[in-house]
């Protein structure tokens, strides 16, 4: 199929056309979430972005095959194969198993890119489901004489390859322990830049995950992951892979070398990666500052959706800062982009040639580096124009399925939720709180009964971890 989609390959570090290994096939991967906790604003800026990707690649006519990893086991706090387990850091915060720990979160990350409208990926795989396949790679890397172990662990030789740097551009003086404040001295390593495939003695003497290998029992590394769960569903060619710009190095450096070790020809085409989310205390994470959610910004009167479409004013290589300021601007003109296109006439003959002239604008800048902000600029200018309002609608519909900022149907639901007076609202949340007394008394059929009823007037529950949300839905 012809394609003119161009962006930035971290690999050749430039800005290139995208050809796919099989004609109108996309193999894609998504480095997922260490569910240990919430994720913040900051994290699921990537994911938006990564989002956007997938969609317009859709959208261009491409059959797209995502895959995203879970990890929940082998992540230290520092990407270097030091520190802490963050998913027993997790369990001891919240005094709840690893497992327990996993699942919750995982909901919670998924939970969090619904209200964002991020399409879930089309296999999603937790790193403790594919122990057999980080064992396998890691003997055949020891086999073929890219691995050694040492102190009980099994490490990645990188004074194997020719250019470990390849996809960072870093030197290993750059690298060294006393350059750089994350990397400590391992002196189980033959090279400092080596890292590891495989626990054998794990660093931690309550440490649950554990599962018997060929070298002993342990835990495999964070870096094994992501490589054994793509080759697992997407094969030995990948064409594009995900994640944040802080997954360079070491974590994508390291996926590249095994792979590629491993199957013995060139892994992945298209490195794609997402710049930081900013506040004024500088790179947002959830160690430093507020720790910004999802779930906060709604609790603060914000529309998840405003927060996307903030995300997808700004281009995904800068940069962006965050402030409330700026957020209240863009919920502001979220909700009169939405009321404009609510008060459009939907019925009506569409105008195909100006449909599709616009719909070229639309793809243009998408394919002009993922330019996001200029899409939103096509998108106004065509509300602008003096095209019909059957027309306009029809666009907003076709350009919803790459923005999904619910365009055609957030003014509606807002509008339909207005319609409820005072005394309906006092009635819902009097039968929320006898619902609530009913389950804390374990009488699920009066709890399930109040929803139905609720339901049967037009009102739906949701419960969350913030507690019991409604909405109506007639």
């Amino acid at each position: 199929m012809e394609n003119n989609l161009f962006f930035y390959n971290t690999l050749t570090r430039k800005v290139e056309r995208f050809i796919p290994n099989e004609d109108g096939k996309v193999a894609m991967y998504t480095c997922g979430p260490t569910v240990y906790h919430y994720a913040h604003i900051g994290n699921l800026r990537s994911y938006i972005m990564e989002d956007l990707l997938e969609k317009t690649l859709r959208y261009l006519g491409y059959d797209v095959k995502r895959v995203m990893n879970i990890t929940d086991v082998g992540h230290l706090s520092s990407d270097a194969d030091t520190g802490e387990d963050k998913m027993l850091k997790g369990a001891r915060r919240e005094h709840k198993t690893v497992m327990e720990i996993a699942r919750f979160y995982t909901d919670a990350f998924f939970d969090d890119c619904g209200k964002l409208n991020i399409k879930k990926p089309d296999v999603v795989e937790p790193a403790t489901n594919c122990i057999s396949e980080f064992i396998h790679v890691i003997e055949s890397l020891l086999e073929k004489g890219y691995a050694y172990e040492s102190g009980g662990n099994i490490y990645f030789d990188t004074s194997r390859l020719k250019d470990y740097y390849v996809l960072s551009n870093q030197s290993e003086k750059e690298l060294l322990v006393g350059v750089r404040e994350d990397v400590e001295e391992d002196g189980n390593k033959r090279n400092q830049s080596d890292f590891v495939l495989w626990f054998t003695r794990s660093k931690f003497d309550d440490q649950e995950l554990k599962w018997d290998s060929p070298w002993g029992t342990g835990y495999p590394g964070w870096h094994i992951e992501c490589s054994c769960i793509s080759m697992k569903y997407l094969g030995e060619y990948m064409d594009i892979h995900c994640g944040g710009v802080d997954n360079i190095f070491p974590h994508h450096t390291n996926e590249i070398a095994q792979s590629e070790a491993y199957i013995g020809h060139k892994w992945c085409n298209y490195w794609f990666h997402i710049n930081h989310l900013n506040d004024k205390a500088g790179k947002m994470s959830k160690s430093s500052g507020e720790f910004l959610t999802v779930s906060l910004l709604k609790a603060k009167g914000y529309a998840p959706l405003a927060y996307r479409l903030f995300c997808l004013q700004s281009h995904y290589r800068k940069p962006l800062d965050f402030s409330y300021e700026v957020l209240d601007n863009v919920g502001a003109a979220y909700d009169k982009l939405v009321k404009k296109i609510g008060s459009l006439e939907k019925e009506g003959e569409i105008d195909r040639e100006q449909f599709h002239l616009y719909k070229e604008k639309f793809q243009s800048a998408l394919c002009d580096d993922l330019n996001s902000a200029m899409a939103l600029t096509v998108l106004y200018d065509m509300l602008k124009s003096g095209m019909s309002d059957a027309t306009k609608y029809a666009l907003a519909e076709s350009f919803d399925q790459v923005l999904s900022l619910d365009l055609t149907t957030a003014h509606a639901l807002k509008e339909t939720e207005r319609k409820v007076d005072d005394e309906m609202e006092r009635y819902i949340l009097d039968r929320i709180e006898e619902r609530k007394k009913a389950k804390k008394e374990r009488d699920f059929a009066t709890a399930d009964a109040i929803r139905a009823e609720l339901l049967e007037k037009g009102i739906m529950l949701e419960d969350t971890r913030e507690g019991v949300k409604w909405k109506s839905v007639k």
